[in-house]
């Protein structure tokens, strides 16, 4: 089972935008209610797509470089990059089947 990667604005492109596989990526902070509530289910989301999704979280209070780079207003935000190029967006905290839909679009 992979665990979710802990990416700063140092390893955001060698991480995501050089991955070989999709990369979701949570971009959350300690604070956030509903960050909390979205994140176990995104880690059982990359669990079971082991191998074929990968799971990076980005808090966005101690990496704001990036954060701002992809005009991150709302959090939880969990955007979805492909080949190194952002394929899909999602804002605030949704069920599982609903985050599914987006990412079975990613995994095509």
């Amino acid at each position: 089972m992979s665990k979710a990667v802990e990416l700063s604005d140092n390893t955001f492109e060698d991480v995501v935008l050089k991955s070989d596989v999709p990369v979701m990526v949570d971009f959350w902070a300690p604070w956030c209610g509903p960050c909390k509530m979205v994140s176990p289910i995104l880690e059982e989301i990359a669990a079971e797509n082991d191998g074929k999704l990968k799971l990076a979280k980005m808090d966005v209070d101690v990496n704001t470089r990036i954060a701002s780079q992809f005009r991150i207003m709302s959090i939880p935000s969990i955007l979805f990059f492909k080949d190194g190029k952002l394929v899909d967006q999602v804002v605030g905290a949704m069920p599982k089947a609903q985050l599914m839909n987006h990412v079975s679009k990613v995994l095509k």
